[in-house]
């Protein structure tokens, strides 16, 4: 196995008033066999260091840039994840966490893909998938959701667990994402159900092509899910919809889903929930006005 070597900067960045500062690592350039070196940044609750003793449980973001810092997001409007958690932990609501936030390359779409899910594709649709993915501004001509995944659990998660006082087992690991983040987190719940017990999928773009004209690439992915479906005794699910835009677009095929969690043994607004917000959007703005629910839902005392 290859060796890699990580140089690790600690930053103290106040992202926002003074009187919530937060306290992030960041990793510059995060090395992986499997998928390109990116950014990732750890955010740490203020209960990291007032209790040396306590272990906590971790959550991982996909599109980390867009995760914590509104000057590295989309439009310059970031979830503000750490001010979130730390208000509802102020208010013991939920329970101080670890926020891993991956930053997303120029691969995304193809990092994203559910890739097992894409095995029911014709070959034109996959050639059109490779055809979104250069239009998106990769340059490679392959499917990397399984190696992408080999990098967050085989890399990423063990070295977090190393690095830090982290609760190791599923039950306490999450994993989160929007649109296509959404879909490769539904993904790492199916495919590694034994590492991340919980999942957040918001907007959760089931299309896969953006052509909704073409539900054979939902039908694919549905097919995947009925036959990888995690065991509902000990795994949980967040699902959400706004209702315009590509959220529109999306909102049909969740009510499938819905259906399929149902008929999969999983007990709405028990293991499993699905909320729809009138009038959002598939926009950062969005997403962080209702990352509140997603840390209720994961994490609650």
């Amino acid at each position: 196995m290859k060796r890699v070597f990580l140089v690790a900067l600690l930053c103290f960045a106040v992202f926002a008033p003074a009187a919530q500062a937060q306290i992030v690592q960041t990793i510059d350039h995060f090395p992986s066999q499997y998928v390109d070196a990116r950014r990732v940044d750890i955010w740490l609750p203020k209960e990291y260091e007032a209790e040396k003793n306590q272990r906590f449980p971790v959550l991982y973001m996909q599109d980390g840039q867009n995760v914590l810092n509104d000057d590295t997001a989309r439009d310059y409007i970031s979830w503000n994840a750490g001010n979130t958690a730390m208000d509802l932990t102020a208010q013991k609501k939920i329970k101080p966490v670890i926020i891993v936030a991956v930053w997303s390359t120029e691969d995304r779409y193809l990092e994203y893909l559910p890739e097992k899910a894409l095995e029911y594709l014709t070959n034109n649709e996959l050639k059109e998938a490779m055809e979104v993915a250069k239009a998106t501004g990769s340059s490679k001509q392959k499917l990397m959701g399984n190696d992408y995944l080999k990098f967050l659990v085989g890399e990423l998660k063990v070295y977090v667990d190393k690095t830090y006082r982290t609760l190791t087992d599923a039950q306490n690991t999450a994993v989160c994402g929007s649109s296509m983040g959404g879909l490769i987190s539904m993904y790492a719940a199916f495919e590694y159900p034994e590492v991340f017990g919980s999942a957040a999928c918001l907007s959760t773009h089931w299309p896969v092509l953006f052509d909704e004209n073409n539900t054979n690439p939902f039908d694919a992915v549905s097919k995947y899910m009925e036959l990888h479906m995690p065991p509902a005794q000990n795994h949980r699910f967040y699902f959400d919809q706004g209702t315009k835009g590509l959220d529109a677009i999306s909102l049909p095929y969740q009510k499938q889903v819905d259906q399929l969690m149902v008929n999969s043994g999983y007990k709405e607004n028990v293991n499993y929930v699905t909320k729809v917000f009138e009038g959002a959007e598939d926009t950062e703005k969005a997403w962080k006005q209702r990352f509140d629910e997603v840390l209720l839902f994961l994490f609650e005392k």
